[in-house]
Parts: C-alpha cells; sequence; structure tokens
C-alpha cells in the first residue's frame, strides 16, 4: 500500500527505520530485532544502507522479507550514489516484483572518505532527479522525500533549501520525512514554513534516541542538527557518571519525552531511527499511548 494513504488513514502513528547489516551471518540477530518490534505496530518500515551505498546489494531482499515474512509495509531507501538508470530501474523492478509500493527518494551522503557529495552520473546529480526520474518510469510508487527542519548543512539559506523541498514535492514526491532533530520547535516550525509555501504534503518528524555520546557528536556535525545546551550537558554529565549505558537511559527518556510532545501538538506521527536497538524503541513507543 501506498505510504501517504495510509497516513491519511491513521493517526497518529509510529514508523521505524532499520539499518541493516553489513554482513549476511548478522541477518538473524537483525531480523529478531524485527519481530520483537512487531507488536509496535508501525504503520511502516523503512530499510536505510551504509553511506556511500555501502549495504544497498541487501535493501532490495531485505524488504521483500520484511513484506513477506513479517506483514510489514516496507519502504526502501534509494539515493544517487552510484546511480544510473539501469542499475535505478533493475532495483525499481524488483520492487515492483516483490509487491513494495514505496520508495525513499535522497541525494545519499558521500561514500566513506569522500568530504563532498560527487555525482556519479549526470543524470542524477540531486534528490529532485531521482524523484523525477521515479515519478516518471514508476508513477504507481509512492515516493517520500527528506527534510531539514534545521536546513541541510550544504544549503546556502534556510529559504534556498524550502525551495528544494518544494520542488522535489512538484516533481513527484508524496510525503516529507525529517532529518533528526532534538528541538520540537524548530520541526512545527519548518512546518509552517512549508505549508506557507502552499505545500500540503504530510511531514512525519524523525526522532532519533541518543545512545552514545560520541556518535550523537559525529552526526549532529554531519547532518547539521543541534544539540540544546541543556541536553547536551545532560548528556555529558551521564556520560560522565556511568558512561554509554547513562547516556542511553537518557537518550531514551528524551526521546520519549520528545516523540510524546509531538504527537500532543499536532505531528501526524513520530519516525523513530531504531539504530535496531528494540528494548530502547519499545520503552519509548509505551510512553506514547498509542
Amino acid at each position: 500500500m501506498r505510504i501517504r494513504e495510509l497516513i491519511e488513514a491513521r493517526r497518529p502513528f509510529v514508523s521505524l527505520e532499520f539499518f541493516p547489516p553489513k554482513e549476511r551471518d548478522a541477518w538473524a540477530g537483525f531480523f529478531d530485532v524485527v519481530e520483537r518490534l512487531l507488536p509496535v505496530r508501525p504503520l511502516f518500515v523503512s530499510v536505510t544502507y551504509g553511506a556511500g551505498g555501502s549495504t544497498h546489494a541487501h535493501t532490495l531482499e531485505i524488504v521483500s522479507r520484511l513484506r513477506t515474512a513479517y506483514g510489514l509495509e516496507p519502504m526502501a531507501h534509494l539515493t544517487c550514489v552510484g546511480a544510473s538508470r539501469e542499475k535505478i530501474r533493475g532495483f525499481l523492478d524488483g520492487l515492483r516484483e516483490a509487491g513494495v509500493d514505496n520508495v525513499l527518494a535522497l541525494r545519499g551522503d558521500p561514500p566513506r572518505g569522500q568530504e563532498n557529495f560527487v555525482p556519479d552520473s549526470a543524470d542524477f546529480q540531486h534528490a529532485t532527479d531521482l524523484v523525477n526520474f521515479i515519478r516518471r518510469e514508476y508513477p504507481a510508487l509512492c515516493l517520500g522525500v527528506a527534510g531539514y527542519p534545521e536546513c541541510h548543512p550544504e544549503a546556502i539559506s534556510a529559504e534556498a533549501d524550502l525551495g528544494f523541498l518544494r520542488q522535489k514535492l512538484a516533481v513527484g514526491g508524496d510525503f516529507v520525512v525529517t532529518q533528526l532533530f532534538f528541538d520540537n520547535d524548530c520541526y512545527f516550525d519548518f512546518v509552517t514554513k512549508v505549508r506557507a509555501l502552499g505545500i500540503d504534503a504530510p511531514i512525519v518528524p524523525g526522532v532519533l534516541p541518543v545512545m552514545s555520546l560520541a556518535s550523537i557528536k559525529r552526526l549532529v556535525g554531519l547532518c547539521g542538527a543541534s544539540l540544546p545546551p541543556a541536553y547536551l550537558a545532560e548528556l555529558e554529565a551521564a556520560d560522565a557518571a556511568g558512561g554509554a549505558a547513562a547516556v542511553a537511559e537518557v537518550g531514551v527518556a528524551y526521546a520519549k519525552r520528545q516523540a510524546r510532545d509531538l504527537l500532543d501538538r499536532g505531528a501526524p506521527g513520530v519516525h523513530l531511527y531504531t539504530l535496531n536497538k528494540a528494548e530502547a524503541v519499545l520503552s519509548i513507543v509505551a510512553g506514547l499511548g498509542l
């Protein structure tokens, strides 16, 4: 089923993002996490892959299994990294054969060790190119696109970034999933600005439970998000007092409050970046009363 229609039919909701392991011998543990999270009843689940497409080859097989073996509604990530018309057609044909109706179309991050994004093809330099191609060649697919409440780190301005989002939706995007953020006002301000452009597409907030202080400091530097000073101080105090376990406890509690506040203030649902951590996700969802 198309996610845009699912969003309209069921609110509020939780959706989940999974990160497939690089090695196949770790798949059993990965699918154990998936099975443990079935009681969450996610509206949909997305499957990402590593920087530079390092686990791209697994995506098609995994999304197919999520649908057929677990009855979940999957959404495959697809990026411009390593893209060509032939590769994208092959991947999308595989999705169609597997009965998968949803794709998250992204520009993608540079491969590891490469500071700036360098297109592999003149046809696919931006997410807009990918969205436009998929909509034209595979019109039945439902297309998600990314939104940046705190502005894409490479955008010259917030206004320019909003313009790119409007363009992605104009050429075929159906809904928006946001980059992570930790100040809910950023999300609601972003929604207000998008709506002022005449855009009515659903905008689903992405929520990340912080599990590691070092990892989140590195991640926010890459994606342009910011950590509120008080939250950062709380994480640093937890790390000093109890290490990673204490940081994770603070991070999950914060994500639970953040998700609850988003729903209370009118967000259609929350998209949880699971980090493949079942206990963290179960704890967050338990506090939402869905």
